[in-house]
Parts: structure tokens; C-alpha cells; sequence
């Protein structure tokens, strides 16, 4: 018997052998990685105790083996449920297809076996584990490089792994033939190419010789790629579109050269699996290893960018670009470089290894993903994940209160209110604060104790339960939801005082996924009573906070979600507002105190802090309309030494407006709030564009989220000119750079939209001044008593 051994679970799977299922877990420990294999498990699902002869009658004649137990469980209505237990999935799935098309209910027929096993035994990610094992010790070189544990068993761990990262790119040609394959660690590098070394042509030192694997052809290269990246044995491969366009590339060509790519860990093949409903989407099954797609990740850890290239977010990110970016045609000059000039080729590709690489390390989005597994059992290359990860936090105590979860609903639900958002009061303001509450939503399940158990719970306990809303009942001390969030809280305030970011970010978006998903049709927990008894007392919360801000003599001139935002109305230095701020929380969150304990007998864990301080604010109204606008601001932020312009839902924010709009915006309201005249310095633009002198700046760059050939009725000025660009590419026998998604580069000229590259028509001046530059002056000039037309009027008049 193997003592017991820290690790991280990187894959699980089933494995059936003489029709049982066994579980595989890969687990990377402290020693090296472990394949550690359980005693046979069986597939589980519930029905309703009153259907068992039904069932039973049904699954004989159908032959299906199956064991049955009536438990000491029920449903959500208090009916009594017994488990049906299967030896293998294709029983399990036969069995519940079958009933089903018998109107039996089924209950929890969707979760997969590895789930349900660590679920149950609390284990998330992290994992402790024993077993036997024909070693004395952990493997020689001379051995399998992993050790094998068999019957083995898991237990909660907290160990933290270190992993050894693998960056993968290739470069192909435009039918996706293989040109090479880029792989880089921290400590190592190579690019494995397709042709035979020029180097003493093309490299005098020749030192590339040490890196560039030259191979014959495309079957020579992957069956090289093979023996690489097992030489290589990583934990983690990582890349930029690594599993939808790499790996689903490699595993093609793969198959047509009739190349096994054995590159999971036990030289185990890996398989692919089309995504449901996605034709261009799908997942890559590796055994031991794991592989995370770096746009993947960086959104989850909700980075935003207006591009998730790989150029874009280096630039962005590191200051760095790519080699080729600046060509025109990027896939013609790989090509070209295959052909004429490889080692230029195999830099190009390394470089995109290495620059996946440093951005992994950058935004530690690693880390992130780690502690998300750490927190919620999601695998790392599991992206979104919110119901599967309450799922996994709930339903282990569920089961052990005695309840089995719900089915989703087969309508898909109902749409809940969303938060709250007041009129805003337009107007140009000084000193306007921002008091915004402390993860609202989080706070008010803690609060209100809002829970799946406690509102079954709670409508049966009538007389002393908690209020929600739409009839919702709450009970005071059967539930779990706000116990975990409470834990949840505690962690991220200690994350906090550590600096630990990542997992502050891991919790703050956890916590923050829970009021979705009990709002969302695709979790068994929806209920329309609970996501309103969220966001109706969010409501209440708000419109009760603003009338107490009124009340001591300020004035609210907005409200969205879970921010107020207050006109102090006078003249304050910046400590008087700090202060006026601190005593106007450190108020509401006595009152709110005082006022949840009176009416509802409960502790408030509500919290409204004061962070934001606008020296100058501008609340636009709707385009067209006097009408205050939502979600839509600008303002001077007071920093400890120094004022930073922020702008919220306005032009300057937005992806789509051209650098002469945005640099047109920033400068016109800094003028603005610094009480500067702006006529000599919107006439001077007007005059600039007219005259040519911001060319460069009139460049809109949209993104194709279609296929070309699906816009039919209505066509949008990228799209025209992005078919334009297509028809002269084909006409110069050049690729077709944005039939299938892309992002274009295109002007307005004056005969319509032309895409940059082929820009061949004069410029279109008017269009710029009266839909960038006049939108953007009348959202803030009428405020200093100032019109656009004016004053554009008088510079006309210089001509």
C-alpha cells in the first residue's frame, strides 16, 4: 500500500473494462505525476420511489442490469426518492432515455461519473491520494517516468501545484498543410520544420541548428512532434487559439497521415470532441495532461480587450508585437517564408510560443485558473462553468440535508428583473461622490439568506421565516448558500491583506456568478423566486439609500445596480469630501443595520464604502432627447495626487469610434472641466479633417462576427468593405482574408465604405465631422451654453 500522497488533479476519466467503470485520475505531486486508478464505480441516478415496480418492469424487459435502493431522500415537494445504479454509462444512458420516454421523473441523470465522485468527497482540484502500487518507490529513469497506483482512493487536499508549461503554435498554409510546429518551456525551445537546413546561407553563426528540427515531410513532422513533447512531458500545454485551431489541426492531419498523436501521459492517444451545437468549437481529451487556450483563459479572468489576436494583447500587455505583423497579408508571407527563407519562418513560430508564454506569466492567469479549480472542482480548461461549479459546491450538502436537486426547467425559465437602474439627471456637476455597495448581491443572500434548501425550507416553516419576494420564504437556519458565501468572503478579505490578486479575482467572480445562476434556466436550482428576492430587495436597497441621501441634504443624480452617485452641491476641497463621503456611508450602513434588525430580526451584512470622488462630472442626456441617459458618464477622478479623466459607455470607451473621435473626446472634455474656451479648438479640428491632415485618424476597424455570405439584407459598412478587399484579392490571386470572421480596417470615402489596404476613392470629410465629431460635441456643449452648429458655422465662414 502506497502511503498517501499530496497532488493536483489534472484529467479524470472513465474507463470500462468486462462492463464496469473505473476511474482514471492523473494527479501531478511533489515526486512527479501519479496515474491512480479507483476500485469499479457505478453510474447514479434518482427517481420517485412510487415509480420503482414501473421502472422495474420496464428495465427487465429492455435487459438493462441495473440495482436498486430506496434512500432516505426526496425531491424539492417532499416526494421519497431510491437510486438506480449502473455498472456502465451505456446502461445508465439506456436506462434513463427509457424512462423518460415513460414519464418517469429522473433526478441528477446528467452528471458525469469523476463529478459525482469528487463531489461527494468534498474534493476540489486538489486531492490526497492512496492506493497499491507495484513500486517501491517512485519510477527510475529506466521506468514508466509516472507512477501507477491501483484501487486507489481520493481524499480533500489543499496542495498547491507548480506546473510545467509547454507553449505550442504551428504554422500552416492556407489548407491547412504543416509547415512547422513551435514548442517552448521556460528552459527549452525548438521548432520542428518541414525541409533541410540553409543555414549556413541564411544564418552565418549558425546557432539554429541547436533548436530546428528538420524533417521530410508532414508525416515525418508529426511523428517528430510526438517524440518531442513526450521528451518534453509538460503538465499544461498552453497556446492562442491552441485547441480550436492547433490541436484541431494536428489531430486532422494526424488522421490523414495515420499518425497516432500519443501525447497524453502513458503514451494514451487524444481524442476530440465537437462542441454541442458549435461546428467550429470543440474539446481536446489529452490523459494527463491539460491544455488551456490563452484567449480562453484571459477572458474568464474577465480581461477585455478590443481584440483577443495575439498581436493585440502583447502590445497591450507587454509593449511587444509580432515580427509579420505589419504585413499586409500575413498567411501570403508565411507562405513565401516556408519557401524561400525557413529559419525566418521558425523564429516567427517561436515567437508565438514565447510570447504566450510571457503572457501567462504576466497576467498569472494560471494562478487564477488554479484557485479556481481550488474553489469550485472546475477543471483548468473549463471556461465559464458557473453552474457546474454551484453545482459542485451545493448539491454534496443537499444530498446530506436529505434532498436531491431539482431538474432544470423545461421551458428554460423565466427572465428575472435585472438591477437596478434610476433616471439619471443630466447636467454638468462639481463634486460629485460615489458610494458604491460591497458585492450587493453576495451581501444580500448573506443578508436575507436567500438559498434553495431555505426557501423549501422556509415555505414550510410559515410563522418564522424571511420575506422574499413573489412569495418566496426564507428559513432562518436551514440553508447553505449564504454560509458559503460568508466563507467565500473571509477568504477574499484575506486574499486582499495578502495582495494575493489572483485569488481575490477567483472569489469576486464566484460569488458574483451565484445570483446568475439561480436566475438562469440552465441550473436545476432556477427558481424565478429566488434570483427576485436578489435583485427586488437590490431595488429596495437602492431606492431606500438615495431617499436617506436626500434626506441629509444632498442630492442623487444617479443610481445603477449597486453605485450611488451624489452631488454634494457647493464647494468642498477634496478632504472635505473625503470626509463628507466617509460619515455618509459610515450613516447608511447604521441605518441599514438598524433597520433589517428591526423588521426582519437579522444581521445586516450589507456594506456601502466610499472610494470614488468626481471633481468634475458630466451625466450626458440621451442623443436626441432631454432625458438623462443610463450607464453612460464622464468625469475627473480624485486621486491622492493627481485627477484621472474616466469615461463610462461614451465613445472614448468604445472599440468601434475612429483615433480621431476618441483623441477628439478626451481633449474637448478635459477643456471642458479645466473651464477652458473650446471654439478655437473645434474649429481648428473641423478645419484639420477637411484639409487632410488627419487621415490616419479616420480609420474604423470593426469586427466580421459572421461568415461573409451570411449577410444578405442587411450589409454594414465593414462588411461592404471587407467583400471589396476579398474581390480584389481574388482578382490579384492573393488569399480571401475575411470570408470566415475577421477583423477589417476600412474608410468612408465618398463612394461608401473601402477597406484600408485597397483605399483608392477621396475621403469622405463630411461624414467624419457630422457623425464622430458633432455627436461628440453636442453631448457636452450644450452644458457651457455652447452649440456645435455655431461654432462650426463661424469656422465655415473662414473660407
Amino acid at each position: 500500500m502506497q502511503s498517501p500522497i499530496d497532488g493536483f488533479i489534472l484529467t479524470a476519466n472513465v474507463i470500462e473494462q468486462q462492463n464496469k467503470s473505473y476511474l482514471e485520475f492523473w494527479l501531478l505531486t511533489e515526486q512527479g505525476p501519479i496515474q491512480a486508478i479507483t476500485p469499479s464505480q457505478k453510474y447514479l441516478f434518482f427517481i420517485p420511489q412510487t415509480t420503482q415496480e414501473m421502472a422495474a418492469n420496464l428495465l427487465q424487459q429492455a435487459k438493462i442490469e441495473y440495482l436498486y435502493k430506496n434512500l432516505e431522500l426526496t425531491t424539492f415537494d417532499h416526494t421519497p426518492v431510491g437510486g438506480l445504479y449502473f455498472d456502465s454509462h451505456k446502461q445508465f444512458y439506456k436506462a434513463k432515455v427509457l424512462l423518460k420516454q415513460n414519464n418517469i421523473r429522473c433526478f441528477e441523470d446528467d452528471i458525469r461519473l469523476p463529478e459525482r465522485y469528487m463531489m461527494e468527497r468534498f474534493i476540489y482540484a486538489s486531492a490526497t491520494v492512496s492506493g497499491l502500487s507495484d513500486q517501491a518507490e517512485f519510477p527510475s529513469a529506466q521506468q514508466k517516468p509516472f507512477m501507477e497506483l491501483s484501487q486507489a482512493h481520493l481524499k480533500p487536499s489543499q496542495y498547491i501545484p507548480k506546473f510545467k508549461l509547454l507553449s505550442l503554435d504551428i504554422e500552416c498554409s492556407e489548407k491547412g498543410q504543416l509547415f512547422s510546429i513551435g514548442l517552448a518551456t521556460e528552459a527549452e525551445k525548438s521548432v520542428i520544420m518541414i525541409g533541410q537546413s540553409k543555414v549556413a546561407q541564411e544564418d552565418p553563426d549558425k546557432k539554429l541548428e541547436d533548436w530546428i528540427i528538420w524533417v521530410e515531410d508532414e508525416k515525418s513532422l508529426l511523428i517528430s512532434f510526438v517524440q518531442k513533447l513526450n521528451e518534453y512531458d509538460p503538465d499544461v500545454i498552453i497556446g492562442w487559439n491552441v485547441v480550436n485551431f492547433d490541436f484541431r489541426l494536428l489531430i486532422k492531419r494526424a488522421a490523414l497521415h495515420n499518425v497516432p498523436l500519443k501525447i497524453g501521459r502513458s503514451e494514451q492517444v487524444i481524442t476530440w470532441r465537437n462542441a454541442r451545437n458549435e461546428s467550429n468549437q470543440g474539446y481536446v481529451s489529452m490523459p494527463g495532461r491539460m491544455v488551456v487556450d490563452g484567449i480562453d483563459a484571459l477572458k474568464t479572468a474577465t480581461y477585455q480587450f478590443d481584440s483577443f489576436s495575439l498581436e493585440n494583447v502583447s502590445q497591450n500587455l507587454l509593449g511587444v508585437g509580432k515580427d509579420t505583423e505589419n504585413v499586409d497579408d500575413r498567411l501570403a508571407q508565411i507562405q513565401y517564408d516556408f519557401l524561400h527563407n525557413k529559419v525566418k519562418l521558425a523564429k516567427y513560430n517561436l515567437q508565438d510560443c514565447e510570447l504566450v508564454l510571457q503572457i501567462f506569466a504576466h497576467t498569472k492567469v494560471l494562478e487564477f485558473l488554479t484557485l479556481r479549480s481550488q474553489l469550485t472542482g472546475l477543471e483548468l480548461d473549463r471556461m465559464g462553468g458557473s453552474v457546474a461549479a454551484f453545482i459542485n459546491l451545493y448539491l454534496p450538502k443537499l444530498h446530506r440535508a436529505g434532498y436531491v436537486s431539482p431538474n432544470r426547467p423545461a421551458d428554460g425559465g423565466l427572465a428575472s428583473p435585472g438591477g437596478y437602474v434610476m433616471d439619471s439627471k443630466p447636467g454638468l456637476y462639481t463634486n460629485v461622490l460615489v458610494l458604491d455597495f460591497k458585492s450587493l448581491y453576495p451581501s444580500i443572500i448573506r443578508t436575507f439568506k436567500i438559498d434553495p434548501l431555505g426557501l423549501v425550507e422556509g415555505l414550510k416553516q410559515d410563522d418564522n421565516s424571511i420575506q422574499g419576494f413573489l412569495g418566496a420564504k426564507f428559513s432562518r437556519d436551514k440553508h447553505f448558500l449564504p454560509d458559503i458565501i460568508t466563507s467565500l468572503w473571509q477568504q477574499r478579505d484575506q486574499a486582499k491583506l495578502n495582495k494575493d490578486a489572483a485569488r481575490s479575482q477567483a472569489i469576486k467572480i464566484l460569488m458574483n456568478s451565484f445570483y446568475g445562476v439561480l436566475g438562469s434556466g440552465g441550473c436545476p436550482f432556477y427558481d424565478t423566486r429566488l434570483a427576485s428576492s436578489i435583485t427586488m430587495r437590490g431595488h429596495e436597497i437602492m431606492q431606500v439609500t438615495a431617499s436617506w441621501i436626500e434626506q441629509a441634504g444632498y442630492e442623487v443624480i444617479y443610481g445603477d445596480t449597486d453605485s450611488t452617485f451624489v452631488w454634494l452641491k457647493g464647494e468642498f476641497d477634496n478632504q472635505q469630501v473625503q470626509q463628507i463621503g466617509t460619515a455618509l456611508a459610515e450613516q447608511i450602513n447604521q441605518k441599514w443595520t438598524e433597520k433589517i434588525q428591526h423588521e426582519h430580526q437579522l444581521d445586516s451584512d450589507l456594506e456601502i464604502e466610499f472610494e470614488t470622488h468626481f471633481s468634475q462630472f458630466l451625466m450626458p442626456t440621451i442623443r436626441g432627447s432631454e432625458k438623462g441617459s443610463k450607464k453612460r458618464y464622464a468625469g475627473l477622478k480624485v486621486n491622492s495626487n493627481s485627477e484621472q479623466l474616466i469615461f463610462k459607455g461614451l465613445e472614448n470607451v468604445r472599440s468601434d469610434w475612429t483615433d480621431m473621435a476618441k483623441q477628439f473626446q478626451l481633449t474637448l472634455y478635459k477643456m471642458v472641466f479645466a473651464k477652458q474656451a473650446v471654439e478655437e479648438f473645434v474649429q481648428q479640428v473641423v478645419a484639420d479633417i477637411r484639409h487632410g491632415k488627419c487621415d490616419g485618424m479616420l480609420v474604423y476597424r470593426k469586427r466580421i462576427r459572421r461568415k461573409l455570405s451570411l449577410y444578405v439584407k442587411n450589409v454594414p459598412p465593414h462588411v461592404r468593405a471587407a467583400r471589396l478587399a476579398d474581390e480584389r484579392n481574388a482578382r490579384l490571386g492573393k488569399t480571401l482574408k475575411y470570408q470566415n470572421k475577421s477583423w477589417v480596417s476600412y474608410v468612408m470615402t465618398l463612394n461608401g465604405p473601402e477597406p484600408l489596404e485597397y483605399l483608392s476613392s477621396k475621403i469622405d470629410y463630411d461624414h467624419y465631422i457630422e457623425k464622430q465629431i458633432q455627436p461628440i460635441a453636442e453631448g457636452i456643449l450644450p452644458f457651457i451654453n455652447k452649440s456645435f452648429e455655431n461654432i462650426s458655422s463661424q469656422q465655415l465662414g473662414l473660407f
